[in-house]
């Protein structure tokens, strides 16, 4: 058996012929070092303290929402999600992996088989004690026919889960899968107590903080659990989400102290609110990126001429300039990120070339198109302004792109995947095999522009297993090009996370795995004075 101590996690600076050895062999995964900012000297503090109401402004929550983080769909839920619960791992600053519920964990030689062992002395907000009892039903939770969870794609490859005592945990996969203890990660995957054989959803976790009340769509209050089982956390008396859509709205609240933080700073006035002393504006790049999937079971979208036209139609550089501020990278239509150890360097970066475009139309025989693009900012901040300079960019190519301004109260629910074209942004994943499962694959819940490609899907099952990098490195790539090339998605950038903190907030270094601190922020941050 190959064991991993989950309380000593990776370090992401540490000897990296080693640290890929040991991914390869234990299934901890690279998650490459951020691109993040340089920050001011009082926000590497090391002494936290606790006290005080933190509030949080997010581009995120709707109607719609629920406490059952099967259906968490953004930041708003997310981000609150975090405070409530408690999940098996959790991937670090340095972008390690590091024990959370599970203290460690240990596969099969053919990586089919793990075994997790459960940190003694957790407590819910209920009293309960965690046991093994509570990650099964948390698990199970995702894998039942009438789920609504959109984390299906991740257990689907569970064949059995079941315990061997109260505090170990055994997973069967139907196939080996080395990175599969990161997926426990996942922000829809938290450890809820079992209640008659199921999991409570009801917003009762193990995390830092009990739920107090939520309006949803609207704002959420919780409360410092005092049993919580990390002492080096949890530093605020109480945490207070709200969902402040415009951008305007969200600067204004934090720059007159009604919030302490926002998240998705508009970055063409970045520079202007670094000049305010009272605030800190941080940079932290990693996975995400801006996308356009367009559904390519529906006409026109259906060849891939007109996909390839879409995708030579756009100027990436300007996209990155203008709409991100700078803030990111050039995206080339897959969604690995540069930082990852499979990313595929070689493979040409696509640029704007409306004379490509207009031969991708004619081979689509056509001498024109006009195609409609759902957009909002519920997408992300700028996707507004981001599709009209779209529209500018494929008029050059004699397309015409009618841009469709979608409200942002469930815009996740009634447009994205449901319109034919539409714009979005993902967090990313840390691992190449979780973020094309979970939403390149065929029949996965989340393949947002219904893709089906054989080749991919059968690369997608044998690089999941095999345990030689260079050979997976083979395979990712050439599915990064059956992306680029085949796929259903137009990936113009990858943006840094850019957030906006009061200067009374302190920090360490910002995990890069998502955007608040890996949607930690309420549980890490402190108040820096009284």
């Amino acid at each position: 058996m190959k064991k991993w101590d989950g309380v000593k996690g990776l370090n992401a600076a540490m000897d990296r012929r080693r640290f890929i050895k040991s991914a390869a062999t234990v299934g901890a995964v690279a998650i490459g070092a951020a691109n993040g900012a340089i920050l001011p000297a009082f926000a590497q503090e090391a002494d936290p303290r606790k006290g005080g109401h933190f509030k949080l402004g997010v581009n995120g929550g709707n109607t719609s929402d629920t406490l059952d983080p099967a259906t968490y769909p953004e930041t708003f839920m997310m981000a609150f999600g975090h405070s409530l619960h408690g999940y098996l791992v959790e991937v670090d600053a340095e972008g390690g992996l590091v024990g959370e519920l599970a203290e460690s964990w240990e596969s099969s030689k053919d990586a089919k088989t793990w075994t997790f062992k459960l940190r003694k002395g957790v407590e819910f907000h209920n009293g309960k004690t965690l046991s093994a009892k509570d990650v099964i039903a948390s698990i199970n939770h995702h894998r039942s026919e009438n789920s609504p969870s959109a984390a299906k794609s991740i257990v689907r490859q569970i064949k059995e889960i079941r315990s061997d005592g109260p505090d170990t945990v055994v997973v069967i996969l139907d196939q080996g899968n080395a990175d599969f203890p990161v997926l426990m990660d996942h922000f829809q995957l938290a450890i809820m107590p079992e209640k008659d054989g199921k999991a409570d959803a009801s917003g009762v976790g193990a995390g830092a903080y009990v739920l107090e009340a939520i309006d949803f769509g609207v704002k959420a209050t919780s409360k410092r659990f005092a049993n919580y089982w990390k002492t080096n956390a949890g530093w605020f008396d109480s945490f207070e989400i709200l969902s402040i859509r415009d951008v305007t709205a969200r600067t204004n609240a934090l720059t007159t102290g009604q919030i302490h933080a926002m998240e998705q700073v508009d970055t063409k006035t970045a520079h202007l609110l670094k000049r305010n002393k009272g605030l800190e504006i941080i940079s932290v790049g990693g996975t995400q990126h801006y996308t356009m999937p367009m559904l390519v079971d529906v006409p026109p979208f259906d060849n891939v001429d007109v996909r390839l036209a879409l995708k030579y139609a756009i100027d990436r550089q300007q996209f990155l300039d203008k709409i991100v501020g700078g803030f990111g990278k050039l995206g080339n239509d897959h969604p690995i990120a540069s930082n990852n150890r499979f990313f595929a360097k070689d493979l040409p970066q696509r640029q704007f070339d409306p004379e490509k475009a207009k031969f991708h139309l004619k081979k689509a025989g056509l001498s024109d198109l006009k195609v409609s693009l759902s957009t909002s900012e519920a997408a992300f901040s700028g996707a507004v302004d981001a599709a009209v300079l779209y529209q500018q960019d494929a008029a050059k190519a004699g397309i015409n792109v009618d841009v469709v301004r979608e409200p942002a109260d469930g815009y996740w629910d009634r447009v994205w995947r449901k319109k034919p074209w539409s714009v979005c942004s993902w967090g990313g994943r840390p691992t190449a095999d979780w973020m094309f499962g979970q939403t390149y694959a065929t029949g996965s819940d989340q393949n947002d522009s219904h893709w089906n490609n054989p080749r991919f899907n059968q690369l997608l099952i044998a690089a999941r297993s095999e345990l030689d990098d260079a050979k997976r490195l083979e395979m990712y790539s050439e599915m990064q090009a059956l992306c680029r090339d085949d796929g259903g998605t137009v990936i113009p950038v990858f943006a840094d996370f850019v957030s906006g903190l009061s200067t009374k907030v302190g920090h360490k270094k910002l995990a890069s795995n998502w955007d608040l601190d890996g949607m930690r922020c309420a549980e890490r941050w402190w108040f820096r004075e009284a």
